[in-house]
């Protein structure tokens, strides 16, 4: 791997590299929810096409972040040897229409984030024809 492929000093966006593809946090949801009801978000960190990122005491995924828009919703810790993969399920409830991205730090490559994931809210109630 080239020093080209991340950066120690900024933030580490999504590409086809195998660095990507072990610390890149995706974020499945579903892309319609009502309003007030909680429905599960999952972030799931490496993995893709079987470039798994270890966790071993000497280099692992220390901890991933849910943003709502700019807001943190949740983080999560992860700790080696312990963490075998890096998946966590949230259950989450939305008023509005959000868009997700999330974070992950590993302690030797850096930050790293997720593509926007946009999740539309419908009306909890059935609209009442106008009479």
């Amino acid at each position: 791997m080239s020093p080209e492929e991340y950066t120690l000093e900024g933030m580490n966006k999504p590409t086809d590299s195998d660095m990507t593809k072990k610390h890149v946090p995706d974020i499945t949801a579903p892309m319609k929810v009502k309003a007030g009801e909680p429905f599960p978000l999952k972030i799931k960190i490496g993995g893709f096409d079987g470039v798994e990122h270890p966790s071993l005491l000497g280099h692992w995924i220390n901890w991933v972040v849910l943003y709502a828009g700019l807001r943190p919703v949740a983080r999560v810790y992860f700790y080696p040897p312990m963490t075998d993969g890096y998946e966590v399920t949230l259950q989450i409830t939305l008023e509005k229409t959000t868009t997700f991205v999330a974070q992950a730090w590993c302690n030797l490559h850096g930050l790293w984030e997720s593509h926007e994931v946009e999740v539309s809210v419908t009306s909890s109630k059935e609209e009442k024809p106008e009479e």
